[in-house]
């Protein structure tokens, strides 16, 4: 019986699907301001880029 190859997606392929498909929007903020922002998404189990997500939906809802 033969085995199946089991096929792996690289990580270049990856990058240049999200490269092609999403824009990076980067922000600075005072360190203790980015701990906290992470502590409360894991404490409410919320991803971060879901808040922000909604933050620009809703700015541009405006």
């Amino acid at each position: 019986m033969e085995t199946k190859r089991k096929t792996k997606t690289s990580s270049a392929v990856k990058a240049r699907y999200n490269k092609k498909t999403y824009a990076e929007v980067k922000c600075a903020v005072p360190k203790e301001m980015g701990e906290a922002f992470k502590a409360k998404c894991a404490e409410l189990g919320i991803p971060q880029a879901q808040i922000i997500k909604k933050a620009i939906e809703n700015f541009l809802a405006d």
